[in-house]
């Protein structure tokens, strides 16, 4: 794939300057980027899991949307080389398998990137999974003009 002059420095700085202080206390990284993908780590991290119940200790669902709404902005970023001033239109996530602790691999697929709205697929599972425990279709609408 072409080459965007977006590197992961650049997403890591993004991050940093653009993004609320709980979004960053994921710690999500990115990891790679083109044109039309990128991938993304989010770190093993005990604020993910959910405390009680049945599900205790495995990654919730809201650190999972989280995770892939920041990670489809960071991919648009890398995609067009800058950061564009966008918005989320629709997240639809399908949690297909609970997600246990440990690292988790974010790979975003740009569909679409328009001049005005950008659509993405992401793949959401464990480091070490063969299956994907979500997956999710996002638009975002771009702000500038």
């Amino acid at each position: 794939m072409p080459d965007t002059g977006f590197s992961i420095e650049d997403g890591i700085a993004l991050l940093a300057e653009a993004f609320a202080p709980w979004v960053l206390q994921q710690k999500l990284t990115p990891t790679a980027f083109s044109r039309t993908q990128a991938t993304f780590i989010l770190p093993a991290n005990d604020a993910h899991a959910l405390r009680g119940g049945p599900g205790a200790g495995i990654i919730c669902g809201q650190a999972i949307a989280a995770a892939a709404d920041t990670a489809t902005v960071i991919a648009l970023a890398g995609a067009n080389g800058r950061f564009r001033n966008c918005t989320t239109v629709n997240l639809a996530i399908n949690y297909l398998r609970p997600l246990p602790m440990g690292d988790t691999i974010i790979k975003v697929d740009i569909d679409s990137n328009g001049r005005k709205l950008a659509t993405c697929r992401l793949n959401i599972q464990s480091k070490d999974a063969l299956k994907p425990a979500a997956v999710a279709t996002a638009t975002f609408m771009y702000l500038d003009k």
